[in-house]
């Protein structure tokens, strides 16, 4: 297995948090759940013309082209992996793909496009030029190039949103809308909307997704869980407000989450 990544130049930087390529995977299984981070993803299959995304109960599938964006989704995506042998991507730090478009990023939230639809045939050059490109860094260099020539607003957040987003990673869960609208002096509707605009999400929604993010980060630093603990330093009201996340968020318990998980946190062979 091959895995590199790329972080753009300033000032894609500010909203790219790295570009990445995989290649050569050996998967024992088909399916696997994508789970929220709070951040939009682009991704291109460089194995084959093509994406399948699932439905949650695997009923019904979505075949899309081979250069598709996902915008920042409330659950988790079921995609099928075993035919993602060769991808490439840009994972968009939170709101960072804002600049790229031309309406609000919330008009993505929870869906999952093909590349064409929003940047035309530029974007089904840009995968015919990645596959003729003979090396990694070719390929970062062309992403690079094509993200720069897609900016379509300043690539920085209004200040409420930068402030509210990094008050949301330094204490995820803690921080209400109603304050922080307070604090920045917006009304609490206004705010709301100026995030959702950038962010694709609510503050409510991405706080919560920080902070089963917070979860994930400590299940996988390898130490003994106590989950009493994660509870309490996650800040959930109890026990059953953290699995009712948890379960939203997954559609996992969290001790079947541990059975199951992969090297990367985000990703989860679906075991049918």
């Amino acid at each position: 297995m091959v895995f590199h990544t790329y972080t753009p130049r300033l000032p894609l930087s500010s909203c790219i948090d790295f570009c990445w390529l995989y290649q050569g995977f050996d998967l024992s299984f088909n399916l696997e759940r994508v789970l929220p981070d709070g951040c939009a993803e682009l991704i291109i299959n460089l194995h084959e013309d093509k994406f399948r995304v699932y439905s949650r109960n695997l009923h019904h599938v979505q075949t899309l082209s081979g250069s598709i964006l996902s915008g920042s989704q409330a659950e988790y995506v079921v995609i099928d992996s075993a035919s993602q042998v060769y991808v490439m991507g840009v994972h968009f730090k939170p709101g960072g793909l804002f600049p790229f478009l031309s309406f609000p990023a919330s008009e993505v939230h929870d869906q999952v496009v093909s590349l064409d639809t929003l940047w035309g045939t530029e974007a089904n050059e840009l995968r015919d030029q990645l596959l003729d490109a003979d090396t990694p860094e070719i390929k970062f260099r062309l992403m690079e190039q094509f993200m720069f020539s897609m900016v379509r607003k300043p690539l920085q957040h209004h200040p409420a949103v930068s402030y509210a987003l990094k008050e949301m990673y330094k204490l995820p869960g803690m921080r209400s809308t109603a304050d922080l609208s307070q604090h920045l002096g917006f009304s609490k509707r206004h705010f709301i909307q100026m995030f959702c605009n950038e962010v694709g999400v609510t503050p409510k929604l991405f706080g919560r997704i920080r902070r089963f993010q917070e979860v994930l980060h400590l299940i996988h630093r390898g130490e003994q869980i106590n989950w009493g603990d994660i509870v309490f330093d996650c800040g959930y009201y109890d026990q059953a407000h953290f699995n009712h996340d948890f379960r939203a968020f997954s559609g996992l318990n969290p001790t079947t989450y541990m059975k199951h998980q992969s090297e990367h946190r985000n990703h989860v062979p679906l075991v049918q």
